[in-house]
């Protein structure tokens, strides 16, 4: 069961995230519910392990880094959703931030 609420309120996250941010752009409830799944596919896989791989950059960047990889996995994760799209690099990058927040402020509410 929180498996799925935990899918919802990420589901939630990116259609509120798209539309606050103009440089991403959901095309109804089953592409964010498609994305969010493999957003957290993602990020439960690749996330660490492209951690892991980039650590001493990250520890030189302090931890700036991690912000990057971020982006280019909601790139990644565009480009094989149909219906989702993030207009460029610095987009997917302010989409990482506001997806934090929101999942945050949502996890918050629920608890």
């Amino acid at each position: 069961m929180t498996f799925l609420l935990q899918w919802a309120v990420y589901a939630l996250s990116v259609g509120i995230a798209a539309y606050v941010l103009p440089g991403v752009s959901v095309s109804g409830v089953p592409a964010a519910a498609v994305a969010a799944l493999i957003l957290g596919i993602v990020n439960a896989f690749v996330r660490p392990l492209l951690l892991i791989l980039t650590l001493p950059v990250t520890v030189l960047s302090l931890g700036l880094f991690a912000f990057v990889i971020n982006a280019l996995l909601i790139l990644l994760v565009a480009a094989i959703v149909p219906g989702f799209a993030v207009a460029g690099f610095w987009w997917a990058v302010l989409l990482s931030i506001v997806l934090t927040i929101v999942r945050f402020a949502l996890s918050g509410l629920l608890r």
